[in-house]
């Protein structure tokens, strides 16, 4: 859901022509504009593998590769600087959120700047509490997810989110650690694998086959994620320098 809206935010601006015409100033331009509906739009179902092809088909190579980096240094180093992450998270989270609310007065960029504003310092004192608010949102999403792929009425799915959402949410204050590592790891396969589809999708020989390729087998897009995911916690587990946060200096 958060990749819609990051695509839609991304492209609500039209290209730039080169004839120097600012839209913006246009009246009838703006009313166009308004009759088009919302720049940005969410999703009105919950995302399944083919919206996800679709949306990656549709991604830009800069996008792609900001996701396939940003992958990387979550599946490796997410717990040592798992403080940073988190304050990224909140900014984009914010910002996507001040977006969506902007919108609707006409006032995308400035909201969406307040918003991320108000995520980072929001998230900085209640650190704890917000790797929680993480755990809880990636439970909501994989319970929904896991709800949807064993076949159980769609209708109900939002008890499989409820689970998710109150298990990994729990989860967080008892095994902190753990946890961590976990989600930024599987964060970090995500994004790293919509990073790769997105780059593999601007091939034109390549994308159909990957797209009847995921269709014809569901599960191989579950187990592209989950095979990094298991990778990056096994990496954090193993090296010292990846799993540890940096020590406080000494109190004199």
């Amino acid at each position: 859901m958060m990749g819609y809206l990051l695509l839609n935010l991304l492209a609500a601006r039209d290209p730039d022509d080169g004839s120097g015409y600012d839209a913006s100033s246009d009246p009838s331009a703006a009313s166009h504009h308004a009759a088009q509906g919302p720049i940005i739009e969410l999703p009105d179902h919950w995302p399944g593998q083919l919206d996800l092809v679709n949306w990656c088909s549709h991604m830009g190579p800069a996008l792609a590769a900001l996701l396939i980096v940003a992958g990387i240094i979550y599946l490796l180093w997410g717990f040592k600087i798992f403080k940073t992450l988190m304050i990224i998270n909140a900014i984009v989270v914010g910002a996507l959120l001040g977006a969506v609310i902007g919108d609707k007065f006409g006032a995308v960029a400035p909201v969406a700047v307040v918003g991320a504003v108000l995520g980072a310092a929001v998230t900085w004192p209640t650190m704890k509490y917000a790797v929680a608010v993480k755990g809880a949102a990636f439970g909501t999403v994989l319970g929904a997810t896991v709800w949807h792929s064993i076949g159980l009425d769609p209708k109900f799915a939002w008890s499989g989110a409820a689970i998710g959402l109150v298990t990994c949410g729990l989860l967080c204050f008892i095994i902190f650690r753990g946890c961590v590592v976990m989600f930024t790891s599987l964060q970090g396969s995500v994004m790293l694998i919509l990073g790769l589809l997105g780059l593999i999708m601007k091939y034109e020989d390549a994308s159909p086959h990957v797209g009847h390729y995921l269709t014809v087998k569901p599960f191989l897009l579950p187990l592209c994620i989950f095979i990094p995911t298991v990778i990056g916690m096994m990496y954090q587990q193993a090296n010292p320098s990846a799993s540890k946060p940096p020590s406080a200096p000494p109190k004199k």
